[in-house]
């Protein structure tokens, strides 16, 4: 999402969130304030800081598929009386057969969400990875066939393990000749750096800036436990994500979409640690959007 992109997304914002908005929206992934309802969710969201809500509509989450097409304008609606944007959702949603995939599009419309997160296709066990790309192309076009004529995007996140869209690659082959405004990634440079910590995931970066609709945050490094390496979430900058140099591809691509920020490590004040973090993106935003 470019700064052109970003004109028609910000007409559905509240003023509040559109004022002085010289970098990306950082916004607070709701998974990690599930004990929260909605009016609560926004006045605390504001109260650390975030610029938006990333919502969970999907199973436990905020709102829950079988009440997307009444709850889902609520609870934006709630969250926008604090001032804050709901500039994406993340879903559970894979293929158009999903019931609650024509409801969540229609919501969103109604409550002018333009962004929403594809639910995860896995990689078999011996998979045939072209034939798996070429059937998650289809499902693709599916969930597009309903979202795109409503101006919605679709948003790939890449994360590592077995997940299609591991290597970033399977997700561009995915994507190849469907237009920007219909679907791109849901770029997390944290697993990028899990699957590609040498050189990998530079070339994750550069095929993910053409069509760059979304951003999630985490920092992790690697560590052995029992007898095998793992990588082992923490708080940002204590990992081994090379953040300048993200932030600085995001500002020269002149990346204007949300940053959602994710929080997977244990820790005794959860509020305080998102707080921290969020400080942290926000001057590594400012100091490369100046």
């Amino acid at each position: 999402m470019t700064r052109r992109d970003f004109v028609w997304t910000s007409a559905a914002l509240p003023l509040a969130a559109q004022r002085g908005m010289n970098r990306p929206q950082l916004c607070i992934f709701s998974k990690h304030m599930a004990g929260f309802k909605w009016e609560e969710l926004g006045a605390k969201a504001k109260e650390l800081g975030f610029d938006g809500v990333d919502l969970t509509v999907r199973p436990k989450g905020h709102v829950l598929p079988e009440r997307v097409a009444e709850d889902l304008p609520r609870a934006v609606d709630a969250i926008r009386k604090h001032g804050l944007s709901v500039p994406m959702i993340t879903t559970d949603l894979k293929d158009a057969a999903d019931a609650a995939a024509r409801p969540t599009f229609e919501a969103m419309k109604r409550a002018g969400v333009p962004l929403y997160k594809v639910g995860y296709w896995v990689y078999k066990k011996d998979p045939n990875v072209l034939a798996t790309v070429a059937e998650c192309r289809r499902k693709l076009q599916g969930l597009l066939a309903l979202s795109a004529p409503l101006g919605l995007t679709a948003g790939l996140h890449n994360h590592s393990g077995t997940d299609v869209g591991c290597a970033v690659w399977d997700y561009r082959e995915i994507m190849a000749g469907i237009p920007a405004k219909e679907a791109g990634y849901y770029f997390d440079p944290g697993h990028s750096v899990v699957e590609g910590g040498s050189f990998g995931w530079r070339v994750s970066l550069d095929l993910a800036l053409e069509k760059l609709k979304m951003s999630a945050i985490k920092d992790f490094y690697w560590e052995k436990r029992d007898g095998k390496w793992r990588n082992r979430w923490c708080p940002l900058g204590e990992g081994m994500v090379p953040w300048p140099e993200f932030f600085a591809a995001y500002a020269k691509a002149g990346y204007m979409g949300p940053i959602s920020l994710h929080m997977e490590y244990p820790g005794g004040d959860e509020l305080a640690a998102i707080g921290k973090d969020l400080e942290y993106v926000k001057k590594q935003a400012e100091a490369a959007y100046r």
